[in-house]
């Protein structure tokens, strides 16, 4: 550099704190762990089989033997959670969703085998009554309409009956009103004090949830969820149904999906002492596979900054698709 350069007179440069791989890491402010990760699995009937998601490439339904590895494998890596979702033989779905609670079902053969053979993984059930539902829907179909109060009636009973088959947690993901305090009672009622309630609090009728449904064929057979999920345009109201939640006995409160609700993360984390959860939902996972698949982006590296800006939106916990290649990356 010229010795005549006349130098700046800056006090604050910040870029001294960037200069080095050292210095980046001391000041960094957000770090993401393997503790942060929750798994979710797809487990569906029969002995031997692993089917992969169309939509959702590296991600598999199995067999309840090979989810068993499955779950081992992640467990290996030091995953410590799965959320478990089910899918469901059509012969075996119903309007009022009565094989949620079956004590023979897939979902609680499931669980007692989970525990059974990897009892220091975590174990969390997704509440709702879509899987089960011959109409694809999160409640009881009545004339068009989604039932809201009977509904809840039959959720409080496939939660006790995932409590009494060993689910560590259950995750009422159907967004009827007063379900929380509902499954909550009916918990405590049974004798399932230490069992909590991850709350699907802020969960939005958005377009990201596709290949998901995809992997449970699950799809609405008419209409949409807009009724009983969120207006994606709405970010007050997501705090009304946390207050709602917390004020009935959530646990952890959770936002779905994430990466298009980053700001509605921050509001959450400011308003509650409660852990938040943040879900990277099947659709935000089937983008950045096909973009990396095109070579247009770095996979690795947008995966990880993706985790990253949703624990910097205030997520404490996060479930991801993505859970065993992060968990590997951050060995």
């Amino acid at each position: 550099m010229s010795s005549t350069t006349e130098y700046l007179s800056l006090l604050h440069r910040p870029r001294r704190l960037r200069r080095t791989p050292s210095l980046r890491s001391l000041v960094r402010e957000t770090q993401l762990t393997v503790n942060d990760l929750i798994y979710p699995v797809f487990v569906m009937e029969g002995e031997n089989q692993q089917e992969e998601i169309p939509s959702m490439p590296g991600i598999y339904r199995y067999t309840l033997d090979l989810l068993l590895k499955e779950i081992a494998d992640a467990a290996n890596l030091g995953i410590k959670a799965i959320a478990l979702f089910p899918l469901i033989a059509t012969d075996k779905k119903d309007n009022a969703g009565t094989e949620s609670y079956n004590p023979d079902g897939l979902v609680q053969r499931t669980i007692k085998a989970i525990k059974q053979e990897i009892p220091e993984v975590i174990v969390i059930t997704d509440v709702a009554l879509d899987p089960f539902s011959s109409y694809g829907h999160d409640g009881i179909v009545k004339d068009g309409e989604i039932l809201n109060d009977e509904t809840v009636e039959v959720l409080v009973k496939q939660a006790v009956s995932q409590a009494e088959a060993g689910a560590d947690m259950v995750a009422p993901s159907d967004m009827m009103d007063g379900r929380i305090g509902a499954i909550r009672q009916g918990l405590d009622a049974a004798g399932y004090f230490d069992v909590g309630i991850l709350a699907y609090s802020a969960k939005y009728a958005s377009a990201y949830y596709g290949p998901f449904r995809d992997a449970l064929e699950s799809a609405p057979q008419f209409g949409d969820k807009q009724t009983y999920q969120m207006n994606p345009a709405n970010s007050r109201e997501a705090i009304k149904e946390v207050a709602l939640d917390i004020a009935e006995g959530a646990d952890i409160v959770m936002v779905k999906p994430a990466l298009a609700y980053l700001d509605i993360i921050c509001r959450i984390k400011e308003y509650t002492n409660l852990p938040v959860a943040a879900y990277n939902v099947s659709g935000e996972y089937a983008m950045v596979k096909a973009a990396a698949q095109k070579g247009w982006i770095d996979e690795k590296k947008v995966i990880l900054e993706t985790l990253t800006s949703m624990k910097r939106a205030g997520a404490d916990l996060i479930l991801t698709y993505f859970a065993k290649q992060v968990a590997l990356m951050l060995q």
